[in-house]
């Protein structure tokens, strides 16, 4: 029966922490993501009834709704929409690099669990 080094030990607890946390921060990626792509759905909604509509407009700025020009608040709305797409995209490449990283910590546990069971 083959003794585990303490280095290995500690460098197993290491590998198993720094899973724990990829797995935390993805699904935090994950959250962000989706609440995103809902405000981008937001605008484009608010996008098209403000081209079908006639007459006043009305937009809110911080706790206050105040009367702007249609072309104002579709202004308003294309650039709060470009930026949430913006964000999504970074949001995205954020989120398919941490899935690579944590497939790599994942496949190194699982080496070393298989290779632990083989000394048993």
């Amino acid at each position: 029966m083959a003794t585990q080094n303490p280095a290995d030990i500690e460098n197993v607890e290491k590998l198993l922490k720094d899973y724990q946390i990829m797995q935390e921060q993805l699904r935090n990626v994950a959250m962000q993501l989706e609440q995103m792509q809902a405000q981008k759905i937001e605008m484009e909604r608010a996008k098209e009834e403000l081209e079908k509509a006639n007459g006043k407009v009305y937009r809110s700025v911080g706790n206050v709704i105040i009367e702007s020009s249609k072309e104002k608040a579709l202004l308003d709305v294309t650039d709060k929409h470009s930026l949430t797409s913006a964000r999504i995209q970074s949001l995205n490449k954020q989120f398919n690099d941490m899935k690579t990283k944590e497939k790599q910590l994942n496949e190194k546990l699982t080496q070393i669990y298989k290779g632990g069971q083989g000394q048993q």
